[in-house]
């Protein structure tokens, strides 16, 4: 995608950066973006996820590999670029346990060890003001991670199984003593699973994982705006191992509206009038989302007077009730005069100018009279 930034720069290292320089710059990034430090900064959350896929491609050998011969284009489909798809969160302990900080912010004792819990998932969809009002039903689909089928999440080969790590004795962490701190790092023999497979299983490659896409039906409550997200437990990726999957979180983006502007629950929109219905007063027809209504326009309506039609805007998100439409007049100047309408207009001028009227009801009460 041509709007992606370089992934070095989002990372703020050089091209031949060093695996350490990669996390030590993920790291300080991470931790400063990390949604659990930025709660309902939505800045801070999108440069969280930069960070997160810039490391995700520069961190594997082979897709760095790709990335350095062809950009954005040799990795989209590994980044979790696709049509409307996000990639995982890392949760902020396991930012900091994957550096080893694991017992040192706020006395924390660390991640438990053993398989990590899959990755929460993000998807986008947009939708149009009608359907934000009556809610919808609609599929997606989710590419992500799933369990195995062929060695059902072991990640080890059928007849085999895994084996308890021998460097860190199942514990999946190993502990260091720096100067008056006791540091744990995930073991880098079994990746803090506690676990080492011999014998991997061909289908998933000894991941437990293989990547699919799966069609879901979500629905849509009325009432969503932009910005709205909604959460579906346990259809994010699949958990290492058997470990619990993460959740889906769908954020929902609601297209402008041609006729209708919206502030919460509230709608607006104008209506045309003609010089004499204003003058005169009248029945029109104004549009709702539930098809057109009439408003009687009072005499003497001025351009910009606003009208409310109770409970015909949009549905009150989580509650009950709907908010209001508010319609603005706009009156419309006549152009294309025909004679006759020329001539009637310039009989109110004229007498207008005649007793140099200025109160509104003298000459409505002459707009009347010429145009009875």
């Amino acid at each position: 995608m041509s709007s992606k930034r370089d992934y070095y720069e989002v990372l703020g290292v050089q091209k031949g950066a060093s695996e350490q320089e990669l996390k030590q710059a993920y790291r300080r990034l991470a931790i400063k973006y990390h949604p659990d430090k930025n709660p309902g900064d939505q800045e801070a959350e999108e440069r969280f996820k930069e960070i997160a896929e810039a490391y995700q491609v520069l961190s594997s050998p082979e897709l760095r590999e790709r990335y350095d011969r062809f950009g954005h284009a040799g990795v989209s489909a590994s980044a979790g670029a696709g049509a409307g798809f996000g990639q995982g969160f890392a949760g902020f302990e396991d930012i900091l346990d994957m550096f080893g900080f694991g017992d040192i912010f706020g006395g924390r004792t660390g991640r438990r060890a053993g398989p990590r819990r899959g990755a929460d998932l993000r998807y986008d969809i947009e939708i149009t003001l009608e359907e934000a009002a009556s809610g919808l039903k609609t599929k997606i689909r989710i590419p992500r991670l799933e369990t195995c089928d062929s060695c059902e999440g072991t990640g080890a080969a059928e007849g085999s199984s895994p084996v308890r790590c021998p460097t860190c004795g199942g514990a999946g962490q190993v502990r260091y003593q720096q100067g008056f701190f006791s540091v744990s790092r995930p073991c880098s023999a079994c990746r803090g699973a506690g676990r080492i497979i011999r014998n991997a299983c061909s289908a998933c490659r000894g991941e437990g994982r293989v990547e699919r896409e799966k069609t879901l039906e979500i629905k849509i409550p009325a009432g969503v705006d932009t910005g709205s997200r909604l959460r579906v437990a346990g259809e994010g990726e699949a958990g290492e191992m058997g470990a619990r999957p993460g959740d889906l979180y769908i954020f929902i983006h609601v297209k402008g509206h041609e006729t209708f502007k919206r502030d919460d629950a509230h709608l607006y929109c104008e209506a045309p009038v003609s010089f004499t219905q204003a003058a005169l007063g009248a029945q029109i027809t104004v549009p709702t989302l539930d098809g057109e209504e009439t408003l009687r326009v009072p005499e003497g309506t001025q351009t910009g007077q606003i009208f409310r039609l109770k409970g015909r805007g949009m549905p009150v998100l989580g509650g009950r009730g709907r908010g209001d439409l508010f319609v603005a007049m706009k009156i419309i100047t006549p152009t294309n005069l025909s004679r006759e309408q020329r001539q009637l207009l310039e009989s109110l001028a004229a007498l207008e100018t005649q007793d140099g009227q200025t109160d509104d009801r003298g000459i409505i009460d002459k707009v009347k009279d010429i145009f009875s």
